[in-house]
């Protein structure tokens, strides 16, 4: 799945990952490998890139939306820290 992480500054993070955990405004949520077609907002706190079943990467993020088609996944936030 590709994972593409964009604030009105710049890219956070662009590439190939296993999946990705997301803090939806109605709780925590994850999207794997072809997820069905979703539009989400989101909230403040922890995204969780999964780069593998092993290895992930976090970051804090601002509220925001995600948007799910075709296999990619783009984040839109405020702001993102990695931790």
């Amino acid at each position: 799945m590709n994972l593409e992480i964009l604030t009105p500054e710049h890219t956070v993070f662009k590439g190939d990952v296993y999946g990705v955990q997301l803090p939806g405004i109605n709780g925590l949520f994850e999207v794997l490998d072809k997820h069905a077609a979703i539009v989400s907002a989101l909230k403040a706190g922890k995204l969780k890139i999964l780069k593998d079943k092993q290895n992930s990467q976090t970051y804090s993020i601002k509220g925001g939306f995600v948007e799910v088609l075709k296999n990619k996944t783009t984040v839109l936030v405020e702001g993102a820290e990695e931790q």
